[in-house]
């Protein structure tokens, strides 16, 4: 058989007979293989915007994805299949994968009509694949990114789906989708089940960073709920690489629209036990949104209570309408701080 992409005691024999797919290395792939050891945290678009950037100077490249997302085509194979949320994975998988190729085409093709509408051609793919490894989803993870020529590992943060709850001004509200779009300040925020363990692999590649990005991308929903599995925020607190949070250019309309930007610093610490300190990667200059969103500001005197540093820099891009992490300009300044 051949062997998968990751270590060897990961590998995994498909359930259908044996699956001929090409080695596929993290290095030859025009990477600088002498450059730092990466690992960055989180889900959705601003992990992905994240993995695009980095790739101009890291060497290994690691996603260690949120398995929480409850919504849309996500949510909808988590409850008919039993998959963990393919969707950010997915995501993850495209940021990583050169253009253009017939397998990107593939995964990010979504149907329109039918009884698959509103599914992602990727993250059916996935689901199929964990079938064929007989469930284990990370060798199926790790198969699509074979598949893909990805320039860099993608491990889901735990094996199985997790479920959120949060108590948002007293009141609890279940599921990522519902506390996203609920405004409110989150008090508490618990994951179901508790004593799921991080993936060893996401653990191993923390303890071998060089550099550790948390966010950008939905506080609790999508930063927060991945650290808080346990192991995760152990494994941040004892490696020796860079830590470094990249903030969000705005609060999010429901989950963060009651916090400020220290505030949400505030709320990584406090939600998540993390005691290691880093560098604050913040958006410098004046952004258009509409209210009730904020732009969100940050003061070095204020950051520096905290035990951090702020690194100020532009790294927006408002060309597409609503300002996003610029993916160049950020990898410029994460490059920096390696």
């Amino acid at each position: 058989m051949v062997g998968w992409p990751g270590s060897p005691g990961d590998r995994a024999t498909p359930r259908h007979g044996t699956m001929i797919l090409p080695e596929v290395a993290l290095d030859p792939l025009g990477l600088d293989v002498q450059g730092p050891n990466v690992v960055a945290i989180g889900g959705g678009h601003g992990l992905a915007q994240v993995l695009e950037g980095v790739q101009v100077y890291a060497g290994d490249i690691v996603a260690i994805v949120t398995v929480a997302d409850d919504g849309g085509s996500s949510g909808r194979l988590t409850s008919t299949l039993a998959i963990p949320p393919p969707g950010d994975i997915r995501k993850c998988l495209l940021a990583l994968s050169p253009e253009p190729s017939i397998w990107r085409e593939l995964f990010s093709y979504r149907f329109d009509t039918t009884d698959v509408a509103g599914h992602s051609l990727g993250n059916l793919m996935l689901a199929a694949l964990q079938d064929v490894f007989d469930g284990d989803f990370p060798t199926a993870v790790r198969v699509a990114g074979s598949l893909l020529g990805a320039r860099g590992e993608v491990i889901p943060v735990a094996p199985r789906s997790l479920h959120l709850r949060a108590e948002i001004d007293g009141r609890w509200v279940d599921g990522q989708a519902a506390i996203a779009r609920t405004r409110g300040t989150i008090g508490a925020l618990c994951l179901e089940p508790d004593d799921e363990s991080a993936s060893a692999d996401a653990l191993r590649a923390i303890r071998m960073a060089d550099q550790v990005i948390l966010g950008p991308g939905s506080l609790f929903t999508s930063l927060i709920s991945a650290l808080m599995v346990p192991g995760i925020v152990e494994a941040i607190d004892q490696a020796s690489g860079r830590l470094i949070f990249v903030a969000n250019l705005t609060t999010q309309d429901g989950e963060t629209l009651s916090l400020d930007g220290i505030g949400h610093l505030a709320a990584l610490q406090q939600m998540t036990g993390l005691t290691r300190t880093g560098v604050i990667v913040a958006h410098h200059g004046d952004l258009d949104v509409p209210e009730p969103v904020r732009q969100l500001e940050y003061e070095a005197e204020e950051v520096e209570t905290f035990g951090w540093h702020l690194v100020e820099e532009d790294l927006a891009d408002v060309g597409s309408g609503w300002p996003q992490h610029d993916p160049i300009k950020l990898g410029k300044t994460l490059g920096e701080l390696v």
